[in-house]
């Protein structure tokens, strides 16, 4: 094994230069879909951001506790029980901490 083939090895804890390439080629794929995952977060966060002003302005309050239990339930049921404390972490970048 070459120095670089050990370099390459050591970081991505494989133990063949064929399993290290699977590895490098799928994290560079999951590192393209973290982006477009953080990218649709902020678009998310963007659109709450209208909701909750049209609710204040119209007198209401900033959250609508009914419509968060939907959101949660939603996460919940597509990607079990783990999805739950996504969903909450998404419902505090959008909304804030209540």
């Amino acid at each position: 094994m070459t120095l670089a083939e050990k370099t390459v090895t050591e970081k991505t804890g494989a133990r063949t230069a064929e399993a290290a390439d699977v590895i490098t080629s799928a994290r560079e794929r999951i590192d393209a879909l973290d982006d477009r995952i953080i990218g649709l977060v902020q678009e998310r966060m963007a659109v709450s951001a209208v909701i909750q002003d049209a609710r204040l302005s119209s007198g209401g309050r900033r959250v609508n506790l009914s419509r968060e239990m939907e959101v949660l339930s939603h996460f919940r049921d597509a990607l079990g029980r783990p999805g739950t404390s996504l969903a909450m972490t998404l419902l505090e970048l959008c909304r804030g901490r209540i």
